[in-house]
């Protein structure tokens, strides 16, 4: 009898131990890459890469460049100009003497050809801008309303060279007559909100030379240039304005 209960219990033994290790070996198979344990061997899910969104705030507009009243009138012929060549440099040739056009008319469409960017309108848009602002500055005085809007469109554009050549005609429009830069006070609400966004868009070059200095092509220093000029020419109320718009700005005059 004894003999029999001992067989008996060494099988019951074997059992029990075969069904537990079976048991635990399928729960281990059942965990093994799934990250059930700690010690788990399975490779990450490679998780989709989000990038941070950008504003777009200094995004060039393309859909304002070429697209100008200038480049209209200019095809039909409707513009008292034509490209002339003294040897092998460019210059307006006028049909009319500048002195006899109507500034009400012609001036905003040749600043509104500042956004050319294609030939030959990009040379005659900008230079013919020049040239109107040499001369009648009492003229000029009057169609200050008229300018603001070919001003803006051009600012809001973003393209640096654009920019540029729009900031310096605002300083040749300052100086073409006295009375311009006070003018322009009221409009400036119009015309510092670019300014203002690319106020420190500079090229930091460190102590190298900036061998492209005399084109003036730094849009953060023709900015710093013409806040200056207006704040010079624009009376007592041009820096609580500027300011107004660009409140890092610091005054010219009680440096």
């Amino acid at each position: 009898m004894t003999t029999l209960l001992s067989r008996d219990l060494n099988i019951v033994g074997t059992s029990a131990t075969s069904s537990s290790s079976s048991s635990s070996s399928n729960s281990f198979k059942d965990t093994i890459g799934k990250g059930g344990h700690s010690t788990s061997l399975a490779q990450a899910k490679s998780k989709p890469s989000v990038k941070s969104p950008k504003a777009g705030a200094t995004t060039v507009r393309s859909t304002e460049i070429n697209n100008s009243e200038f480049c209209r009138f200019s095809a039909r012929g409707d513009l008292p100009i034509q490209v002339a060549f003294d040897g092998a440099n460019r210059k307006i040739q006028w049909k009319v003497a500048i002195e006899k056009l109507d500034y009400y008319h012609y001036l905003p469409i040749f600043i509104d050809g500042l956004r050319e960017l294609g030939e030959p309108y990009k040379f005659l848009a900008r230079q013919g801008t020049y040239d109107l602002l040499s001369k009648n500055g009492n003229k000029i005085l009057a169609v200050i309303p008229q300018l603001i809007i070919p001003l803006k469109t051009a600012l809001n554009t973003r393209h640096p060279e654009i920019v540029c050549e729009t900031l310096k005609v605002i300083q040749k429009l300052i100086l073409s007559s006295k009375l311009v830069g006070e003018a322009l006070v009221p409009y400036y609400r119009q015309l510092l909100p670019i300014c203002n966004l690319l106020r420190t868009k500079n090229s930091n070059i460190g102590d190298a030379i900036d061998y492209g200095q005399q084109r003036r092509i730094n849009i953060g220093e023709l900015i710093d240039e013409t806040l200056e000029m207006m704040e010079l020419h624009g009376g007592p109320d041009a820096f609580i304005n500027i300011k107004y718009m660009i409140p890092t700005y610091e005054s010219a005059i009680l440096r």
